[in-house]
């Protein structure tokens, strides 16, 4: 029986280092698709980046193009993003299954709450058996919040794990970025065309209050308006008709900001052509009604009070359509308040009755126009100011010169109010002071 022959010193040498240049060779080309696979994600991101910010495209655009990215990666099967809008979670993209299946899977207060702040399996989560197709939760956070959720499913090894984390994370953050972005651009543009509609409304509302009041022989009228908010609801008007009489009006339009403008503009428009045809407020007021119903379909309403001042017979005739009822104090103290008249002006196409009153205004009167935001004034135990808080102050102040009363009533109701001069409605004040 022959014995082995053993090897050599230098042939068991070289054998080590062939297996030891071949382990090399193996580990620079791992490295070397590592390198490459590196190298194609950042491209993928840097041009998804690119592609997304180049030209403004929409939210859903937006959406389109990180799907059509991640549909070309292999790694990818089956993948789910759910995106934060306002205080929701709501999937956008799906891949694997239908949008439709995905909108029915809901996440669990867990994660609607942003607790999952790190990459974690999906049977972690404890979620229902809808969710096993998918093996791996990626948070996408920005401002160390959570902005969106990505759920994957079909990997194929830890190595596909490992890779895929930074890659969707990182295309996740561009398109969130992106997104944003688009929002907040978008933002910029209605708030920048909602200050636009407001300077509009501002112009046109200063145009419908007149600009030079009445101080005669005969009488002497003062205004104060102030707006709750930039465009307000209140419309105050004293028009010359003739030598002899003027109009005297103060209205109070449902709502605030530019529709209620656009409805006050009409009002005044259509007074304004009627007072010019020389009708009589038996025609005014009802025409108006017609004429605000047209507009706003009975959704929206006035409140007014339209009286018409004779210097020469001392006669006011008006109409309180739904409105504070005006105050009259005659020189020895004396309230009258001016009632009749008809309902709110623009919420049925026809005023079930209307009274035109009549009242004899003795010398040195005082007549008080207002809107409830005069009145409707609560203190800390909510206690309304109320119209006899304004009878107080004006018993009080009657003899002041007008724009000195209208500071008493203004200071009166900011003392009282418990919020600190932020009144809960516009306020409009209107007197004449008879001669």
């Amino acid at each position: 029986m022959l014995s082995a022959v053993p090897h050599s010193s230098a042939e068991l040498s070289g054998s080590s280092a062939e297996n030891l240049a071949a382990l090399h060779a193996d580990q620079l080309k791992q490295l070397r698709r590592q390198l490459l696979l590196k190298q194609f994600e950042l491209d993928t991101v840097l041009g998804v980046a690119h592609d997304m910010t180049a030209r403004d495209h929409t939210v859903e655009e937006l959406y389109h193009m990180l799907r059509l990215t991640l549909q070309g990666q292999r790694n990818v099967v089956q993948l789910l993003l759910f995106a934060r809008e306002g205080e929701e979670f709501r999937v956008r993209l799906a891949l694997g299954c239908e949008m439709a299946e995905a909108e029915k899977l809901t996440l669990t207060p867990y994660l609607t709450e942003g607790n999952a702040t790190q990459p974690q399996a999906v049977e972690d989560l404890h979620l229902s058996e809808a969710w096993d197709r998918y093996e791996l939760l990626i948070p996408i956070l920005r401002q160390q919040q959570v902005a969106a959720y990505i759920f994957v499913g079909g990997l194929r090894s830890d190595f596909d794990r490992q890779q895929l984390i930074p890659f969707l994370s990182s295309l996740a953050n561009t398109l969130i970025g992106a997104v944003e972005n688009r929002r907040l651009q978008a933002q910029r543009v209605a708030d920048a065309a909602v200050r636009k509609e407001i300077e509009i409304a501002q112009e046109v509302q200063a145009m419908l209050f007149p600009r030079k009041l009445p101080n005669d022989c005969h009488l002497a009228i003062e205004r104060s308006y102030v707006p709750h908010t930039e465009i307000g609801g209140d419309y105050y008007d004293v028009v010359e008709i003739d030598a002899d009489r003027l109009l005297l009006c103060v209205a109070d339009v449902s709502g605030k900001g530019v529709p209620a403008s656009l409805l006050m503009s009409n009002f005044q428009a259509g007074l304004r052509t009627l007072l010019r045809q020389g009708v009589e407020l038996a025609t005014i007021v009802p025409e108006l009604n017609h004429l605000l119903f047209r507009n706003s379909g009975g959704e929206k309403f006035i409140t007014a009070f339209l009286g018409i001042y004779d210097r020469r017979t001392r006669c006011l005739h008006y109409v309180n359509a739904g409105h504070n009822d005006p105050l009259l104090i005659a020189d020895d103290g004396a309230v009258q308040t001016l009632k009749h008249g008809t309902v709110m002006l623009g919420i049925m196409e026809e005023l079930p009755l209307l009274h035109v009153g009549e009242v004899q205004i003795a010398p040195h009167s005082l007549l008080l126009l207002y809107t409830d935001g005069l009145t409707e004034v609560f203190d800390a135990q909510n206690n309304e100011f109320g119209e006899a808080g304004v009878l107080e102050v004006l018993h009080r102040n009657r003899y002041l010169p007008l724009p000195k009363l209208h500071q008493e009533l203004l200071s009166s109701i900011n003392d009282f109010s418990a919020h600190d001069a932020q009144f809960a409605d516009d306020v409009t004040i209107l007197s004449c002071r008879f001669k």
